[in-house]
């Protein structure tokens, strides 16, 4: 575990430092913000030379955030973006040496923790998840969640982690979580820049903490410009906290503590920030700072210039007021520091941020340059012993002087020196297959690895239960077999919570959770208002803090409202993290067939090529759907669970281990045996298939209908294929639009599980329209895969294939 994770800091406190001890404080303070204004100017040099490729950093920012990480703690959780670089250095939460190992994405996590290479630079984690998945202590740990580059987006998950501690706090039952809160005395600390607070998930974030009451520090960093747009152009009055001004608190009301300080002025912004944070962890009321009069002396980024947008008496304002600049004057004025000393003090700082810069350029360099001469040496072997001598000659000699070398110039040269020989059998050649074979595996570990934990708590690795019914077992309605599941679960594991609209007090709008608020209490089973975004957000933060929550969302077509959390967040948190992080959320929703346009969807081609990262459990009844809610609450990694709207009250067997068995995730199943025709389905649209196999047995065609149960992963032992090799026709039927999840399960039968070589007739797949289903039962039948549809698309393969035996019926 890299160190970084792992460093505090003490409180700021004035008071019981002697004047020597504060000017101690106070010098090393200045020396970590010119430190990092250092590393933002040598970063910008290094892009700007061609030896990295993109730079955005913190300048302008230092001295707001030296004092927000005097107020942050052991314990605290950051949900920021890429701008807080000197807040990261001065928790210890990351270094110098980490800064540029990430600006030249190094691929190993000892010297890029936060992202094992794989994010641009000042994208901040700590790592909270050790190799065999368990959970770094995070009561004893400085805690930083993984940043995105959307620049709002992490807003939602910054709920989430503010409400672990209000769970914390006030549920007795979660003193035993101890490695993950002390009590609930953690505070969230979130950062914006003004220009994203226009932003739909700032807005509803910001209420959602005022509505919960949860202990939420947001900073805004106010440097007047959201890239080339003025603060006139993004928000009412050009003032966020002048417009926030009605969710101040007062006379007993929630609300926020709203406070405006200037982000030069060291001591206000020191003392302001120990108020704030004070009040947001002892009284768990969310704060905001809006930090005004902050500069960007860079600009944006190194993709363009300021100069291009700001006038030249902006320019020259933010020459005078760069926040390095004031404290350094009122040091020398207030006798902290003499001018001569900070002198010295600044020429140490830039050579010591060079040395950092230099060492992490050589830490990879160093092994790119090895591997390119050792590639280059296989190459010349291979070159003595066959007829292109000449041309692999040159592929070494132009590896040997590529300027700025990366691995894809070694593996893209071995890869033309085989096309090249192609035709060769001589031993050096296999060499050089062998060298790349096992570069392959190295580089897919380095750039492509841990979409998923893939540790042993991964649901997959959850042991298979049986389920078991009496001889007696109750014939029950679907959303009583899925209450008894959700009682037994809540029962079994007090870390479990579940909040969604409409889900505490009536117990979900289908009747999932009825009676269980009751009895298990309102902040395990909770109310939420209308705001999907952030019910997702909250859910993700809760799974981030050790808890295991199920978020709902009303209607599988209004997961589009939270995308932004699910796509850029979520679904990317392990892979972005090289495994650093986890958030075992589960999402449970409900959708396909019922009637009206926002009422009956099946946008699956949407979430399967979106949300890569989270498992997709698509069950066909509620018992199903049970057993996936029992396999995923014992394992560790994110997925949706949406269940059949319109089988609910559709009768099942109560199964006698209603809590405890388990449906595996992959494992695709033959509901009903045939030799004629394989189809594939899924959710709802199953009973169609099945409902349709009655009439076409009478026709004299057998199909075979599996049912994959999950999209992600599917099929892992190619059931699918395998019932291929027997009937030699494919058919899909989904009620997604045409060439949606029906094309990705297509692919997943044909290429991957090689199922092309057993086909003797076109793969067919029947679909939804182009269009959303309209309302009524006429709407529904004349826009998804009916009964008559499925019977007519199967026969039509059959008169194909024979038409004599089975004439056109039209």
């Amino acid at each position: 575990m890299p160190e970084s994770t792992l460093r505090a800091t003490s409180k700021f406190n004035t008071a019981e430092l002697s004047f020597d001890d504060f000017k101690k404080i106070v010098i090393d303070d200045y020396r970590i913000g010119y430190e990092s204004r250092q590393a933002s100017l040598i970063g910008r040099r290094e892009v700007l030379t061609g030896k990295a490729k993109f730079g955005i950093f913190g300048d302008g920012k230092e001295v707001a955030q030296l004092a927000m990480a005097k107020a942050f703690r052991a314990g605290d959780w950051r949900a920021g973006y890429y701008r807080d670089q000197t807040f990261m250095f001065a928790t210890g939460m990351s270094n110098l040496k980490e800064f540029f190992a990430q600006l030249y994405a190094n691929p190993d996590i000892e010297k890029d923790p936060a992202s094992g290479g794989r994010q641009m630079n000042c994208h901040y984690a700590t790592r909270f998840v050790n190799a065999d998945g368990s959970w770094v202590n995070q009561a004893e740990t400085m805690n930083c969640s993984s940043d995105i580059s959307t620049t709002g987006g992490h807003m939602p998950r910054l709920l989430g982690l503010a409400y672990a501690s209000k769970l914390y706090r006030q549920n007795k039952e979660l003193e035993y979580l101890k490695q993950f809160s002390v009590g609930g005395n953690e505070v969230a600390f979130g950062t914006i820049g003004n220009g994203s607070t226009s932003e739909g998930l700032f807005f509803e974030t910001f209420n959602a903490a005022g509505v919960l009451q949860v202990p939420m520090a947001i900073s805004v960093w106010d440097d007047a410009y959201a890239i080339s747009v003025p603060a006139k152009l993004q928000t009412t009055k050009e003032d966020i906290s002048e417009i926030l001004k009605g969710f101040q608190r007062e006379n007993g009301s929630n609300g926020y503590e709203i406070f405006k300080v200037r982000g030069w002025d060291y001591i206000a912004l020191c003392e302001t920030y120990e108020r704030a944070i004070t009040i947001c962890r002892e009284q768990h009321v969310p704060v905001l700072i809006h930090v005004v009069e902050m500069t960007q002396p860079q600009g944006h980024s190194t993709s363009g210039s300021h100069e291009r947008y700001k006038s030249k008496d902006r320019l020259t304002w933010e020459e005078e007021h760069d926040c390095l600049l004031k404290m350094r004057e009122w040091m020398i004025s207030s006798a902290i520091a003499t001018e001569t000393e900070l002198d010295e003090l600044e020429t140490e700082a830039k050579k010591y941020v060079r040395e950092c810069q230099r060492e992490a350029a050589a830490e990879l360099g160093d092994i790119i340059k090895n591997e390119l001469e050792e590639t280059a040496r296989l190459i010349d072997n291979l070159a003595y012993n066959v007829a292109a001598q000449e041309e692999l000659a040159e592929i070494a000699s132009a590896l040997r002087s590529s300027y700025d070398a990366g691995r894809k110039d070694t593996v893209g040269s071995v890869r033309k020196a085989l096309r090249l020989t192609v035709h060769e059998t001589v031993a050096e050649r296999q060499v050089l297959l062998n060298w790349l074979s096992a570069e392959t595996i190295k580089n897919n570990e380095r750039f492509n690895s841990k979409l998923f934990s893939g540790t042993p708590q991964s649901p997959l690795n959850v042991p298979v239960v049986p389920v078991i019914y009496s001889e007696d077992a109750r014939l029950l309605d679907g959303r009583e077999i899925l209450n008894a599941c959700f009682d037994a679960n809540f029962d079994r594991d007090k870390s479990i919570v579940a909040f969604g609209e409409d889900v505490g007090a009536i117990g979900d709008v289908n009747q999932g959770f009825a009676g269980l608020q009751s009895k298990y209490g309102d902040l395990r089973i909770t109310d939420t208002g209308i705001r999907e975004t952030t019910i997702i957000g909250q859910g993700m933060g809760l799974a981030m803090r050790g808890l295991r929550p199920i978020a709902e969302i009303q209607y599988l077509d209004y997961l589009i409202y939270a995308m932004t959390v699910l796509c850029d967040d979520i679904a990317s948190l392990s892979y972005r993290t090289k495994g650093g992080q986890k958030a075992p959320l589960i999402i449970r929703t409900r959708g396909h067939r019922l009637e009206g346009i926002w009422h009956s969807g099946s946008p699956m081609g949407l979430i399967v090529n979106s949300m890569r990262g989270f498992h997709l459990c698509v069950p066909r009844n509620m018992t199903q759907a049970a057993g996936l809610y029992n396999t995923l609450l014992r394992g560790d990694e994110p997925a949706i669970v949406i269940e059949s709207l319109n089988g609910y009250r559709l009768k099942e067997k109560l199964p006698e281990n209603v809590g405890e068995f388990t449906v595996p995730l992959g494992k695709a199943e033959i509901l009903k045996e045939g030799g004629d025709i394989t189809v594939v389905s899924y959710g709802s649209t199953l009973r169609i298939v099945q409902e349709a196999a009655v009439e076409l047995d009478k026709m004299g065609i057998h199909i075979e209908i599996i049912d994959p149960q999950t999209l992600y992963p599917f099929d892992i032992d190619n059931v699918c294929g395998t019932s291929l090799k027997k009937t030699s026709k494919l058919l899909v039927i989904d009620e997604d639009v045409p060439g949606a999840a029906s094309a990705y399960i297509v692919q997943k039968i044909v290429e991957t599980e090689n199922g092309y070589y057993s086909l003797d007739a076109q793969p067919r797949t029947l679909t939804a329209k182009e269009h959303r289903p309209p309302y009524g039962s006429d709407g529904d039948y004349f826009s998804k895969p009916s009964v008559d549809d499925v019977i007519e698309a199967v026969y039509a393969m059959m008169n194909e294939a024979n038409p004599a035996k089975y004439p056109a019926i039209f």
